[in-house]
């Protein structure tokens, strides 16, 4: 196409320009503080990149669209059979088959890994057909896939045209488990024999899955997820090959698994992260880079029981970024997935989120759409650096387990998961349904059995375990608590002065007592001329039945009206008064006058939500 010249006829913009227009806004504000963030891995991230030069795509393992995979999970294997036959009779080009104990088996799971329960789920399902099977193992469900190995067999199938991921992971269970019932090196030629044997039949595997979605499910960041998921198949490849496997064999047996969380970009620099750091130890094990094979879960940690239908666009974000970044295949946990056993309508929505973005927003036709650009190349490399710097620190140990023994590579995830604890109690990292915008009245979503009760995850106790979790967990503790009252409790907001003062601070009050389920309805204020009409704000108090207030205006008016409105709503009854707004130089007046505390952006909303159960008896 010719050049129109239009773009050139204008003059190209520097970054000084940019930081000079930028400063005007600021208004002297430190760029630093306001406009640059850090992950978690204490990875810098700037508001603006240029172009990368010098950058490749990186390819894929297979070509053409990724595996579209539905989960198998349902513990009654004839169900689990049926589900199955009707997603892959409705777009889904694989399965993701959870036992009961594995990483992906949140409460669920298939409940044995017998040959009589394999052959009742894969009944009707034809292996051979270009599906894909991702096998997700526990340590006491461990046989299901040798019992798989032998259906194909047992069918006359070519083990090598049936697509089989069959996901041993010792040192992922060791992580889930705190142990295992022994050590990794005398499990490792066991693993290495069982990977022999597979591979013998003639399947192509992978057979064994170096799975960093345990890291992620604990709290952990980016960067140790790639880490844990690196080391582990450093482990695999050093076991395989000292069991007579030869080391170009023993690297294609790996697969690799990681979550995809609705941090977008994060997500695509961290998948491609993983694949430039494998290339990179292919490199050191004297063997030419080829495409390694990645399945991507959308995060068991980002998923919440409160306003469900959020995790919808959670999910999707998520695909986007995974197809973005280059996965072979990706499972959607259901959005119902954290209140119970998903049905019908929820796997179908599941399924469609990966379908609509492959076969109408044709996500997949483009190999690494994200390579050249500046801040998802930027991102990558830092990633790349972090966790190669923890791949080393582990390796200098002796190895994954090693680091697990001696508690080292735990310390560093909880020290992440407490922080990450701090950005949701603080609502920095605000949790859409849960901690901002709650429903106190939303309706009930179907599942086909409810979730179970949360228990102490048995284990070994060999060493401290890795742990799920998800961020929404403290909220919905409260929102729980709330619910099982005889009535809904209720914080009375106490709107001093006319709309235009109170609104916005009411409106932040309301969203936040919420969050903790105490209803708080926003009345439409007290005001009676200049002044609020006291004697009706302590009235509509009276009437509301509440036992907490929050007082709701503006500076100027709580430093005419706040003490003695609130001396009015205690001499109305109210057990505690609370005020929106940060306090400032009034603080100590408002105290001695009765201010239980202060709500603002940024306070520790968890601790203020259980401070005001606790005066309400929840």
């Amino acid at each position: 196409m010719a050049d129109l010249g239009f773009a050139s006829d204008f003059p190209q913009p520097t970054r000084d320009q940019w930081l000079k227009l930028v400063d005007g806004v600021l208004k002297g504000a430190p760029f630093e503080r306001r406009l640059v963030g850090a992950t978690h891995d204490g990875i810098r991230v700037e508001p603006l990149y240029g172009k990368a030069d010098g950058t490749a795509p990186m390819a894929r393992a297979g070509s053409g669209p990724w595996h579209v995979l539905a989960r198998a999970d349902d513990p009654d294997a004839k169900r689990a059979n049926a589900q199955a036959l009707l997603d892959l009779e409705n777009g889904a080009t694989g399965l993701h088959v959870a036992f009961s104990g594995s990483v992906g088996a949140h409460g669920f799971g298939l409940a044995d890994g017998s040959q009589a329960t394999v052959a009742t789920v894969f009944d009707g399902v034809v292996l051979d057909a270009g599906i894909h099977v991702e096998l997700d193992l526990s340590i006491r469900c461990k046989e299901a896939a040798t019992a798989l190995a032998d259906l194909v067999v047992a069918r006359g199938l070519d083990p090598a045209a049936c697509d089989i991921a069959f996901g041993y992971d010792p040192l992922g269970q060791f992580a889930l488990l705190g142990g295992g019932p022994v050590d990794w090196p005398t499990l490792a030629p066991l693993f290495a024999g069982l990977a022999k044997d597979l591979l013998g039949r003639g399947f192509k595997g992978p057979v064994c899955a170096a799975d960093g979605r345990i890291v992620h499910a604990a709290g952990g960041s980016e960067a140790q997820e790639l880490a844990f998921a690196l080391a582990s198949a450093l482990a695999y490849l050093r076991a395989m090959e000292a069991g007579g496997i030869p080391l170009d064999t023993a690297r294609a047996a790996i697969g690799f698994r990681l979550a995809a969380d609705a941090d977008q970009f994060l997500t695509i620099a961290k998948v491609r992260a993983l694949r430039r750091l494998w290339a990179g130890i292919e490199t050191a094990c004297g063997l030419d880079p080829v495409p390694l094979r990645l399945h991507v879960e959308t995060a068991w940690r980002m998923t919440t029981r409160r306003d469900p239908w959020v995790n919808l666009l959670r999910t999707t974000v998520a695909v986007f970024a995974a197809g973005v970044g280059g996965a072979d295949s990706i499972a959607v946990l259901p959005f119902t997935q954290a209140l119970g056993l998903p049905d019908a309508f929820a796997r179908r929505l599941a399924r469609n989120t990966q379908l609509v973005l492959q076969e109408e927003s044709n996500l997949a036709r483009v190999a690494d759409p994200a390579a050249g650009s500046g801040g998802i190349e930027a991102l990558t490399s830092q990633l790349c650096e972090a966790a190669w710097s923890l791949v080393q620190d582990l390796e200098t140990r002796g190895g994954l387990h090693a680091g697990l023994a001696d508690g080292t590579f735990h310390d560093k995830v909880a020290a992440v998961r407490t922080e990450r604890g701090k950005a949701v109690a603080r609502r920095k990292d605000a949790i859409t349904g849960t901690s901002e915008f709650p429903d106190v009245y939303e309706a009930p979503v179907a599942v086909l059995v409810p979730a179970p009760a949360a228990t102490a995850m048995p284990g070994f106790g060999q060493f401290a375990s890795l742990a799920p979790m998800r961020a929404a967990e403290p909220f919905e503790a409260l929102r729980d608590a709330a619910d099982r009252a005889a009535a809904r409790p209720t914080v009375f907001i106490a709107t001093l002065g006319p709309i235009a003062e109170f609104t916005a601070r009411a409106t932040f009050a309301k969203n936040l007592f919420e969050a903790g389920g105490v209803a708080a309805p926003v009345p439409e204020g007290f005001s009676a001329g200049d002044a609020t009409d006291l004697a009706a704000l302590t009235e509509a108090f009276r009437a509301s039945g509440a036992k907490v207030a929050c007082l709701c205006s503006s500076d100027e008016r709580y430093a005419r009206e706040a003490a003695e409105a609130t001396r009015a709503l205690q001499g109305a009854g109210a057990a505690a008064i609370w005020l929106a707004g940060r306090p400032g130089e009034l603080e100590a007046d408002l105290r001695a006058a009765g201010i239980e505390g202060f709500v603002f952006a940024g306070c520790d909303v968890l601790a203020t939500l259980r401070q005001v159960h606790a005066t309400l008896g929840l």
